[in-house]
């Protein structure tokens, strides 16, 4: 599946028609989300949402299923609130159309559940748009053990397969540990990671990494940060400071700002993500771990309380374990 595509040229001549839009996944694109998107959702599909195909195979949906409904919704961490609104969507399309066939009653919670996904809005990440001049600036956010490192890594390493220049900034000078597994990360992937001694200012390495991708022309820079946790004010602060330098070189950068989310560590993440959002502006989340838990729900609650779209899910350990995260496909899959 690609992840990275190249900004169209500017047209050469007066009146020329720039570059067409990037075009749809092929078949074969297709076909590796959807078994990717499979596999990371496994776990819930056969644990609170494998629930569901006994509840619908009944010939006919009553009332009294509609606790049970809201229970399997809520024991897979989509969260009390997301799970009502769903469901009362879903009532009131009931409702309306008379409906009695429990297969239809599938279909609706289907329709809605792939609507709450879709509603924090449908724009494109910039590195799969084509419209940012490089180099294209992704700053990456998270919590001590979510899995933030591993995910640049796979990141780098799939933006590079689809053809980019990637260059990684250890700004995570907190930890000396961070910066060499960084390192160690960067020569695997074969990418160059731009790092200063343990304890530097992180400003001065985001500046820095910054100024090696003009020098080197390169597409993409990815900036890991020191895993904060969310109630450290004065880490927050830092992190801040970090986002206003990448904003004094590049005024319209960071492009993506993304929280990397344990999804094994459920409602949790949102708190985790209300913080960081208010300190950096959140534009996207990574679910990274998602095979890992049958609690896949979460992204339900992201999207409806939080209304920020899930980018990118861990579906597990291998570099090439990382998938865009399609809303109609996450869905299907958890209802297969």
């Amino acid at each position: 599946m690609r992840f990275w595509r190249r900004k169209p040229a500017e047209p050469q001549q007066p009146g020329e028609a720039p570059a067409p839009p990037p075009d749809e996944p092929t078949p074969e694109e297709r076909a590796e989300l959807h078994e990717q998107t499979g596999r990371a959702v496994e776990r819930t599909r056969r644990g609170f949402f494998g629930r569901l195909g006994a509840l619908f195979e009944r010939p006919d949906f009553d009332d009294t299923l509609w606790d049970e409904l809201e229970e399997i919704l809520i024991g897979a961490d989509t969260g009390l609130e997301t799970a009502s609104t769903v469901l009362d969507r879903v009532r009131q399309r009931v409702k309306k159309e008379g409906v009695k066939q429990s297969a239809r009653v599938r279909e609706l919670l289907r329709e809605e559940l792939i609507a709450i996904l879709r509603e924090p809005g449908e724009t494109p990440p910039a590195w799969a748009r084509g419209d940012v001049a490089p180099p294209l600036v992704i700053l990456v956010v998270g919590v001590n053990g979510a899995g933030k490192t591993t995910t640049i890594a796979k990141m780098a390493h799939a933006f590079k397969r689809d053809g980019a220049t990637v260059i990684l900034g250890a700004a995570d000078t907190f930890r000396a540990a961070a910066t060499d597994q960084l390192k160690v990360w960067g020569e695997r992937v074969g990418v160059r990671v731009v790092a200063h001694q343990p304890g530097a200012d992180p400003g001065a390495v985001a500046f820095d990494t910054l100024a090696a991708a003009e020098s080197s022309k390169a597409d993409i820079v990815i900036i890991d940060t020191a895993g904060r946790l969310h109630t450290k004010s004065n880490l927050m602060e830092e992190l801040k400071k970090v986002d206003r330098v990448i904003k004094r070189k590049d005024p319209s950068a960071p492009h993506e700002t993304l929280l990397v989310l344990d999804a094994t560590t459920g409602q949790n993440g949102l708190l985790q993500a209300r913080t960081f959002t208010g300190a950096v502006g959140v534009t996207g989340i990574v679910l990274a771990k998602l095979d890992g838990t049958a609690k896949g729900g979460i992204a339900f609650a992201i999207a409806h309380e939080l209304g920020l779209p899930v980018r990118f899910i861990g579906t597990g350990e291998r570099m090439d374990d990382l998938a865009p995260f399609d809303p109609v496909e996450f869905v299907d899959s958890l209802l297969a």
